[in-house]
């Protein structure tokens, strides 16, 4: 078993739909492991997007994702980054597959309603930015 790490943004805390989104999740054999309703404060999320520092969307991401609380969680299933990420869909819900999260929630490319982890590695990193391994129940 794999775990990943996923955030529901606050366009889908605000608009409501987390037990929608966590639904889908758990329909596609993701056991959600761990889980948190936070509001990310400006040092927290530019820690954890600091990958993206230097880019031209990085304030406009730092002031979305602190605009609202978000759903911070632990998904564990077999393949579990590479299972999240298929049905989350791409990041730009336009592309996005039909009946993908995004595809279903995502308002736009900024508000896409959820984040995952791209690699088994950076799911251990994001993880641990945000989880004690006691607060995981597996």
């Amino acid at each position: 078993m794999d775990r990943t790490f996923s955030i529901i943004k606050p366009d889908a805390t605000k608009r409501n739909i987390t037990g929608a989104i966590n639904k889908i999740i758990e329909e596609n054999n993701l056991a959600i492991v761990g889980q948190k309703r936070i509001k990310l404060n400006k040092i927290q999320a530019e820690g954890f997007y600091s990958v993206h520092n230097t880019k031209p969307f990085f304030k406009d991401l730092i002031e979305y994702m602190t605009s609202g609380p978000v759903i911070i969680q632990v998904l564990q299933g077999t393949n579990a980054v590479e299972q999240y990420r298929k049905i989350m869909g791409a990041t730009n819900p336009e592309n996005a597959e039909d009946g993908t999260i995004r595809k279903e929630f995502a308002l736009n490319i900024q508000e896409n309603s959820v984040h995952g982890s791209d690699s088994i590695e950076n799911a251990k990193i994001e993880i641990k930015y945000f989880f004690d391994e006691s607060e995981i129940i597996s």
